[in-house]
């Protein structure tokens, strides 16, 4: 008669079932079902002897050594590397600092020559027709200025970042927009000049948004904007109570941007630092000299009357 065998079946052990809430399951049994399970063979079969115990040891050995050698060598080759790095980064510098001492003597000779073209204008021109080109200068930003009017300060509110998705709201960040109102609103007030970060606009400026920086004629201006315009002295009443003032305002009560509006005096803003025109007309074409045809009457060719430049955006 057969006796069953009464020897006990391992059990496997069971598999892991998430519940819906992932989180909290992950929480309750933190540990990784293969990390259970090679415990339990351990406390099972216990260590390794013999020859398993010496192949392990000697797998264990190899890898040690073989981990310290590419240490050796990687150490090895970033102490060799470290010369040619150090010796770049000094040619770096040193291109950077001629580059500098470069510019600095070319704006040098530039400001003198720019003073011995407007000794030399002042000499040519009597002093009527001086005056009208200092205000022709003035009003289109080629000359400096200074005199009383307003100063605009708008800047950035709190801009959060998103814990989630790790964004940061840009919603209270001043806009090209809101600086082009502000301007806008200025010369509508009868501001005569305007500079915003001491940028000096001109009727050629652009104020644009590239990214998350503002660019006033492709230079980057940063928050607080600080709008400066030369006017009448009720200048920064009449903006901050005009519309452009109510928006600002409305801004910072919702998304916590800031905004003054003042009178200021001695204002002094610099010149323009380039003018490029894309359209230029003569006011009178130059003479001509007289051609003959083949019938032989005179003709004169007409001249052209419009020329644009090359230079413009």
């Amino acid at each position: 008669m057969a006796v069953p065998d009464e020897t006990p079946v391992e059990a496997s052990p069971p598999k892991r079932v998430y519940a819906p809430d992932f989180l909290t399951e992950l929480f309750r049994n933190p540990l990784e079902p293969g990390y259970a399970d090679a415990a339990a063979r351990k406390l099972r079969d216990g260590e390794p002897v013999g020859a398993r115990k010496r192949v392990t040891s000697g797998v264990l050995a190899l890898s040690l050594v073989a981990l310290g050698f590419l240490l050796v060598v990687a150490y090895q080759q970033t102490v060799a590397d470290e010369p040619a790095r150090s010796t770049a980064r000094a040619e770096l510098i040193e291109q950077v600092q001629k580059r500098r001492e470069i510019t600095a003597a070319l704006q040098e000779q530039s400001d003198r020559l720019a003073d011995e073209v407007s000794a030399l204008r002042e000499r040519q021109l009597s002093g009527e027709e001086a005056q009208r080109l200092r205000d022709t200068e003035a009003a289109t930003g080629l000359a400096p200025v200074q005199g009383s009017g307003a100063r605009i300060t708008v800047g950035d509110g709190p801009t959060p970042i998103n814990p989630v998705t790790g964004e940061r709201n840009t919603v209270a960040r001043v806009k090209d927009s809101d600086l082009q109102l502000a301007t806008n609103a200025l010369w509508s007030l009868g501001a005569e000049a305007i500079a915003i970060n001491g940028q000096r606009l001109t009727a050629t400026s652009t104020i644009r948004q590239a990214g998350e920086a503002i660019l006033v004629d492709l230079r980057p201006v940063t928050t607080p904007y600080e709008v400066v315009a030369i006017g009448p002295d009720d200048l920064a009443e009449d903006f901050r109570t005009g519309y452009a003032g109510r928006f600002f305002e409305q801004l910072g009560g919702k998304y916590g941007m800031s905004f003054d509006a003042r009178e200021a005096d001695d204002l002094r803003l610099d010149a323009a630092t380039e003018l490029k025109l894309r359209v230029a007309e003569t006011s009178a074409p130059p003479p001509q000299p007289s051609t003959f045809s083949s019938s032989g009457s005179a003709s004169t060719p007409a001249g052209p009357s419009r020329s644009s430049s090359e230079g413009g955006r």
